[in-house]
């Protein structure tokens, strides 16, 4: 059966020859190129997941607009035109088709990796695409499990060996694939997640719009599913609502697609009865839809605080708190990797795992004491100006000429890196 859809060449270069030396493959090119041309394999809009997101900005950054989607099981809507190959994730034969066809129009392939975006058990069919293609690949890295399952340990290692370079967005992640899977730190490049450019703004001057005036507003954002830990942030909430009974909690996001595929709406039903058993109904806003840009930017500026209650403590990046440092505002975390690294020199409050009094006790210290809030969240916004999209873009067009340019093994294994970033 033919994949959905057919790609669209919108021009054609002399492409990279791929050679073999030793156990790995390596590519030789027959010309040098002044841009690598690049196509995105991801989730992708209107589709609503942090990595179609992610993919999204990063492709209108770089200016690129060759995407080849991978389909859900409920495909059903139309996507934008710059989409010019489809992948049903879920039918194996379309994984090798799309990579012999998008090999004679691009330079460089940039694979999105999580395990479950892609086909078969763990996302085994990432591999039958990386194997047909004919050009190299670089693969971004969107979870580095700290414990693995053999297979899927198994999968990520043959998925690095298997392309040209390697992206994680953080040390931590980096240091992780050192550590628990053998790779080679020359072979792991670090860029970070993206963030929109924008300017501080003064909470109150944005809360009415949203009928939030006189209220202290804290934030939580992202698609709603239990790997964001909202349930602590509520538990803390009758503590921090008896010091001010102004609070206001927004959790911002609709229910994870493939959760609520599974389950319905039954892990958000939890936490309104959660809410209501704590008697704080009238101090907690659910906003339930996928936001666009425009207005989560209107919903982090009215934010004085946001916190990011994650359960998982071996999560090595965090799109919401990214975007949250990058509105400037104070953010106040559970010691997951990611937020351990980011949130380090004062850009941010680390509070004990699995502690409402903690979180409380945190938030409680920051709705205070409006000076300390606005320091944390300018240290923060000062951080992340190395981390605007537009900055990023300019990594990955660096990277992905490199690995569509070079001529030699060496030039393959002398990483980006990030010196700047991270120095």
């Amino acid at each position: 059966m033919r994949p959905a859809g057919g790609l669209r060449c919108l021009s054609t270069r002399p492409r990279p020859v791929p050679f073999t030396q030793g156990t790995r493959a390596r590519w030789s090119i027959e010309r040098t190129y002044v841009i690598a041309r690049t196509a995105f394999v991801s989730t992708y809009p209107p589709r609503e997941c942090g990595i179609a997101t992610f993919t999204h900005h990063l492709a209108a950054a770089m200016g690129e607009r060759e995407i080849v989607v991978l389909l859900p099981p409920e495909r059903g809507v139309p996507y934008p035109l710059e989409v010019h190959h489809r992948i049903r994730r879920d039918e194996r034969a379309d994984y090798g088709q799309a990579a012999r066809a998008v090999t004679g129009c691009v330079d460089v392939v940039s694979i999105q990796h999580a395990y479950g975006i892609w086909g078969g058990d763990d996302g085994e069919y990432v591999l039958d695409f990386v194997r047909s293609l004919d050009v190299p690949a670089v693969a971004t890295l969107h979870t580095v499990l700290a414990t693995p399952t053999p297979r899927q340990r198994a999968i990520l290692t043959e998925l690095i060996a298997g392309v040209a370079a390697t992206v994680v967005m953080s040390k931590s992640a980096a240091k992780l694939l050192t550590t628990a899977y053998g790779i080679p730190a020359r072979r792991v490049d670090v860029i970070p997640h993206g963030v929109p450019d924008l300017p501080l703004a003064d909470p109150a001057a944005i809360k009415s719009g949203l009928g939030l005036d006189g209220r202290q507003v804290i934030l939580s954002f992202g698609l709603v599913g239990p790997d964001k830990g909202y349930e602590l942030a509520i538990d803390a909430l009758p503590a921090i609502a008896a010091a001010h009974p102004a609070v206001q909690y927004v959790i911002v996001g609709a229910t994870h697609p493939d959760l609520l595929a599974r389950e319905g709406e039954s892990y958000r039903a939890s936490l309104v009865a959660r809410v209501k058993s704590l008697g704080m109904t009238g101090h907690v806003q659910f906003v339930d839809r996928f936001v666009g840009r425009v207005e989560l930017t209107r919903w982090l500026h009215a934010a004085d605080v946001v916190v990011t209650p994650s359960p998982n403590l071996d999560q090595t990046h965090s799109g919401p708190l990214s975007y949250a440092m990058g509105a400037g505002r104070a953010v106040v975390s559970t010691p997951f990797a990611y937020a351990m690294e980011y949130l380090a020199d004062g850009r941010g409050v680390i509070v004990p795992a699995g502690s409402s009094a903690g979180l409380a006790t945190a938030l409680n210290e920051l709705l205070d004491n409006v000076n300390r809030r606005e320091a944390i969240g300018r240290k923060a916004y000062a951080h992340t100006r190395k981390m605007v999209w537009s900055t990023v873009g300019a990594d990955y067009r660096r990277l992905f000429d490199r690995v569509g340019t070079a001529t030699s093994v060496a030039a393959l294994e002398t990483p980006l890196g990030m010196a700047a970033f991270n120095a």
